[in-house]
């Protein structure tokens, strides 16, 4: 069988995550840059990785690296790349888009437009024609040029993977399934320890948890645009890897994840995604404030990304709000919070400063991860005990 180099973007700064998604795979990483992380595979790597990883944003078959300083180097470069084994004859082909960083070539449209003009002049020439119908399935292309090294790419996923199939109502201002699902795996939460996000809007953090606890492939319940790519990744493969996916899953008898919001209506959209998703007998939803926010036991984690400058807009609620979410941490025994936002004020506003902060990038708006970490859990004398790390 044919092996690949798959590459996959992410969200910047959580290359970490991605790269142990794929490490727990069982593939071999090749390379881990900002933003995203090359691995080595083949045709059922393709259908794993967009059915099982998390944090990843899409999948891409490598189609080939070189370096190019002017348009004629790219058009060069990008005309030698062996076209024919990804594109048949009839298939619809374009760059969907392209990335320059650090490069002489920096203009998107004209990048596009000369790859598209090379590829079609391949192409061309292999399959002795001089205009394609393109009426076949799609294959749309990614470029990303960094420090004049151009990067191209098939994209097999499609729709973006944090696109799970069950969010089909949302806040205002949602965090995307993969960010949420990276960012609970920054943390030392496990399926057998409390989660409780006081913020949950749409229910993103507390869905992503209860997948996690339940084993289920994010991607088991969606399509992907390689799936009509039978010549690269066979129906079988496809077929093969779903029914895998779904034996794999192993509903937990117990679970404390819960999520609060002060918005009825938030809540039973909430409601309704964990019902789409399948998880919502793992998830208790209530319409609560953040004032009324308690726990008896300990040892629990606090993941959720609050309301901040751009969903409230008055300074004086964003800091109000801030303060009384420290004040009801800091009544809860022996727990974690993780919250993300972009309101810069966040560790004054809470009352202490994190013990860890992490600068991601949520889309173009910067935020910060901060992480208040409790002490560990005392070990259970068991024999399948898993420590924490």
């Amino acid at each position: 069988m044919k092996f690949l180099e798959l590459i996959v973007p992410c969200h910047f700064g959580l290359e970490a995550v991605l790269k142990r998604e794929i490490l727990d795979l069982g593939y071999e990483i090749s390379k881990v840059e900002d933003g995203r992380v090359t691995f080595l595979g083949d045709a059922d790597a393709v259908a794993r990785a967009n059915i099982w990883l998390r944090s990843a944003e899409r999948v891409l078959i490598k189609v080939g690296e070189f370096e190019a300083t002017t348009f004629d180097e790219l058009f060069e470069g990008t005309k030698a790349l062996p076209w024919e084994e990804y594109i048949p004859k009839d298939g619809r082909f374009w760059v969907t888009k392209a990335a320059s960083v650090k490069s002489k070539l920096f203009s998107p449209s004209d990048i596009q437009s000369i790859m598209k003009k090379a590829m079609v002049s391949r192409l061309g020439r292999v399959y002795d024609v001089s205009w394609f119908e393109e009426s076949g399935e799609d294959y749309p292309v990614r470029v990303f040029l960094y420090k004049d090294v151009v990067t191209i790419g098939l994209d097999t996923t499609g729709e973006s993977l944090h696109k799970r199939g069950y969010r089909k109502l949302t806040a205002k201002a949602p965090i995307a399934e993969n960010m949420a699902a990276a960012l609970i795996g920054l943390t030392p939460w496990r399926k057998d320890r409390i989660l409780v996000d006081p913020f949950c809007g749409s229910g993103t953090f507390p869905i992503e948890a209860a997948l996690m606890a339940a084993n289920m492939a994010p991607g088991m319940r969606r399509e992907f645009r390689a799936m009509k790519w039978g010549h690269i990744v066979s129906g079988k493969i496809w077929k093969d890897n779903i029914e895998e996916a779904k034996e794999a899953v192993e509903m937990p008898s117990e679970t404390d994840i819960q999520g609060y919001d002060i918005d009825p209506q938030m809540v039973e959209i909430a409601r309704a995604n964990a019902k789409m998703a399948g998880v919502d007998h793992l998830i208790h939803f209530q319409t609560r404030s953040v004032e009324q926010l308690a726990h008896r036991k300990k040892y629990g984690f606090l993941i959720t990304n609050p309301p901040y400058g751009e969903r409230l807009g008055d300074e004086r609620e964003i800091e109000r709000l801030y303060a009384i979410l420290g004040e009801r941490y800091r009544t809860l025994d022996s727990w974690s919070m993780y919250v993300i936002t972009s309101y810069e004020k966040a560790q004054q506003a809470i009352g202490a400063k994190a013990d860890k902060n992490r600068k991601l990038y949520n889309g173009m708006l910067k935020t910060y991860f901060y992480q208040y970490m409790g002490p560990k859990p005392p070990k259970r004398n068991t024999s399948d005990q898993r420590e924490d790390k």
